[in-house]
């Protein structure tokens, strides 16, 4: 792993108007990337979609041109990583939906850790649903959820990413996870 102070200082370069430290810092980060990618796509089965690599390269194609973000650490930029990985999921979840409602789907197949976008779009545009309406609950709480479960940080890193002490993420992470639970029926 490349020491923190390199990436915080490659996030600094970004804010500030560098766009090519973009370029330099998502290699020092690619493997976290790829972690956060495989925890959406773990489980999904065959005849899929999207794999792990593609994924990662699509949301960074999403994500370059959003130079001017207040980067607030590594952390900070894993978590927004992650919510850009977890929104494409959702639009091709939706396309799905779609697909099956008599709208037209274009198939792009790659190789490995293939996301099963046709069996999972109901599943996916539910925990969607389900988290735009915790944000609208508590912003806070949806946010630990993303740091959590879709970006796969740890409480320190959670706290870190968002600005709160690890006490506050716990309370947060627990009720998040019965809120949700109860709403998608889980519980």
């Amino acid at each position: 792993m490349p020491p923190a102070h390199e990436i915080t200082r490659l996030l600094k370069e970004l804010e500030s108007g560098d766009e090519s430290a973009f370029n330099r810092l998502v290699p020092l980060v690619y493997e976290d990337l790829k972690i956060i990618a495989r925890r959406y796509t773990r489980g999904k089965g065959a005849n899929l979609t999207l794999n792990t690599t593609g994924l990662v390269h699509e949301a960074y194609l999403r994500l370059v041109d959003r130079t001017r973000i207040q980067w607030q650490g590594r952390d900070h930029f894993l978590a927004v990583y992650s919510v850009v990985m977890r929104n494409m999921l959702v639009d091709l979840a939706r396309q799905r939906a779609s697909a099956k409602h008599g709208g037209e789907l274009k198939r792009v197949t790659f190789d490995d850790n293939l996301v099963r976008i046709d069996q999972q779009a109901e599943q996916i545009l539910a925990i969607d649903d389900a988290l735009a309406r915790l944000a609208t609950l508590d912003p806070r709480m949806a946010r630990v959820v993303e740091c959590r479960f879709f970006a796969g940080l740890s409480e320190e890193e959670t706290a870190a990413a968002t600005g709160v002490n690890v006490r506050t993420i716990r309370r947060d992470w627990q009720k998040s996870k019965i809120i949700l639970s109860e709403w998608l029926g889980t519980a």
